[in-house]
């Protein structure tokens, strides 16, 4: 039970909208980005939530091993015929998934406000 004491994301409901925020400002290390990823997992696979916003305002610095996290999240909520958006993405941050071309994988906001908007 020790992962569920070391949240590392922070889960908010806004209708039938799941809004998690990273908690960490740097998301680099190999443990913690496993712990990330099963929140992530957790919140399609055991809540069956399928309306998700990852919001990265607290993240500035994302690495490649996350990356891959979140593509699984993104294959997971597909197949629950759920959507996941992502939003407050700083430039350099963004650039990552630019070069990467994740940014045609994933539907990317400016902000939670556009993110919610006709979801």
């Amino acid at each position: 039970m020790s992962a569920a004491s070391h949240r590392r994301i922070d889960v908010e409901e806004i209708g039938d909208v799941t809004i998690a925020r990273f908690v960490d400002k740097k998301i680099l290390d190999e443990t913690n980005i496993q712990i990330i990823g099963n929140q992530l997992f957790g919140l399609v696979d055991e809540d069956g939530r399928q309306k998700i916003i990852l919001d990265f305002a607290n993240v500035e610095y994302l690495s490649s091993a996350a990356l891959g996290k979140l593509i699984t999240l993104d294959k997971k909520v597909k197949s629950a015929k759920g959507k996941l958006r992502l939003c407050n993405i700083r430039p350099d941050i963004y650039e990552v998934f630019a070069i990467t071309r994740l940014n045609k994988l994933f539907s990317m906001y400016d902000d939670q406000e556009k993110a919610l908007a006709g979801f």
